[in-house]
């Protein structure tokens, strides 16, 4: 597929609100829940409201980093310019790790859907299908694939409203103070991961920014858009979920201890209308939409932030090729397909899910450092979104990633170091390779 001018700009900033918000809101539908075994309510909550100030503080900081580099690379091309080609290369590849590895949870959880109502369909093979159909969708274009993701953001954003319309009503207050600190400081920590799940994946609106009408002016309200959207859905969601009968109701399948469950929000519905009302049904119908959005979202993102270190030949060249058909990364989307599917493969979607979050505070470091650097190296620079608050919001979101990235190596040491084996891994063979070449 040979390269050709470049990506198309069709994008406008609805369509970003509807990439920001389809590419988290899974978070609000399964997975954070699991952090309230670490520390219930009130840990939990703590841990919440922390990542929460970290990914408003770090979305207006990387807006500014985007409108002043719309490059679909993100992070790898900020990087670059900031901290120089090999902090870039980490970067690129902490985002890519991020980008890739999140799908392979989401897609799991869909095929469990879909098992759920077709109990003869096994559940990998319809989380295999689903990548398929949707890489196939991103190659086809950027317009009928961001045109896809808003309508179903926008569905799944309505399920969750009415959700907690029919669970509000029933809410009780001593529900939340229940049981509701049982480990202490240490179950804070402990849910960090759970609660950066809320929120995951919003940084993907910058890797769109070559295929924004406006970047300049676009992005800014598309990050800002998408994040106070998400800040209302995650409260509404906590308080309406947990506000029915505790947090072991929600956590637990037999709603006091023993195996888990990835599906808070049936569970909550369940006990109000029981698990064979029309609604019940209804909404866990339209529930998948809210999966269905992130998977596509980030398989989206994914291939730009792939595609942009291919065309810099930081990776092999033929990832940064263009169709010329549809002018979309193609080699790209089908290259993360292919390492989507292996992960699913492994069946230890918990793992992975933490693996990508590893990523993700990577990227959130490295960021804002270069926010700081470039303001001060280069302040001359064309800053059409400046980041209010400078440099109070950075400094915030840099402290509480730092911070999220240490606890998540206490309590999980042995997949941090997978995370760092990876990182280092490849950049070792990217540094023996281009001496290699010269």
């Amino acid at each position: 597929m040979a390269q050709t001018d470049g990506l198309k700009k069709t994008l406008t900033p609805f369509m970003l609100w509807g990439l920001g918000v389809g590419y988290v809101i899974s978070g609000m539908y399964f997975g954070w829940n699991l952090g309230l075994e670490k520390g219930g309510t009130l840990g939990m909550a703590i841990a919440t409201v922390v990542i929460m100030v970290m990914y408003v503080t770090f979305s207006f900081s990387y807006a500014e980093l985007a409108c002043a580099i719309p490059k679909a690379g993100g992070v790898f091309d900020y990087a670059n310019k900031a901290l120089g080609k090999n902090i870039g290369f980490i970067a690129g590849i902490a985002q890519m790790v991020e980008f890739i590895f999140a799908p392979p949870a989401i897609a799991f959880a869909i095929g469990a859907y879909f098992n759920a109502f077709f109990p003869q369909v096994p559940i990998l093979t319809s989380a295999i299908a689903v990548y398929f159909i949707f890489t196939t969708l991103n190659i086809y274009g950027i317009k009928a694939a961001a045109s896809f993701e808003v309508i179903i953001t926008v569905l799944a954003v309505g399920e969750l409203l009415l959700f907690s319309g029919i669970t509000l009503p029933k809410f009780r207050a001593e529900n939340l103070v229940r049981h509701n600190f049982p480990n202490g400081w240490s179950g804070v920590f402990a849910a960090i991961p759970f609660a950066i799940w809320f929120f995951l994946g919003i940084e993907g609106v910058a890797n769109v920014a070559e295929e924004t009408k406006n970047p300049q002016k676009d992005l800014s309200k598309g990050f800002g858009w998408a994040i106070f959207t998400l800040v209302m859905l995650c409260v509404l969601v906590f308080i309406s979920t947990i506000g029915i009968s505790g947090w072991e109701a929600i956590v637990f399948k037999n709603g006091k201890s023993g195996e888990t469950s990835d599906s808070p929000l049936p569970l909550a519905l369940s006990m109000i209308t029981g698990d064979n009302h029309l609604m019940y049904h209804l909404l866990i119908t339209v529930g998948l939409f809210g999966l269905i959005a992130s998977f596509h979202g980030l398989v989206l993102a994914a291939g730009r932030s792939t595609y942009e270190m291919g065309r810099t030949k930081s990776i092999p060249a033929i990832l940064g090729k263009i169709s010329p058909k549809f002018q979309t990364p193609a080699n790209a989307l089908m290259g993360n397909m292919v390492i989507g599917v292996i992960a699913l493969l492994s069946g230890k979607t918990a793992e992975i899910i933490i693996i990508s979050v590893f990523g993700a505070l990577t990227l959130y470091i490295i960021s804002m450092i270069s926010v700081i650097v470039l303001r001060k190296r280069e302040p001359e620079m064309s800053r059409p979104f400046k980041v209010r608050f400078y440099p109070l919001f950075p400094i915030v979101a840099l402290i509480i990633a730092c911070v999220s990235f240490i606890a998540m190596l206490i309590y999980n040491l042995k997949l941090g170091l997978i995370f760092s084996g990876i990182v280092l891994g490849i950049f070792l063979l990217y540094k023996i390779f281009k001496k290699a070449a010269k």
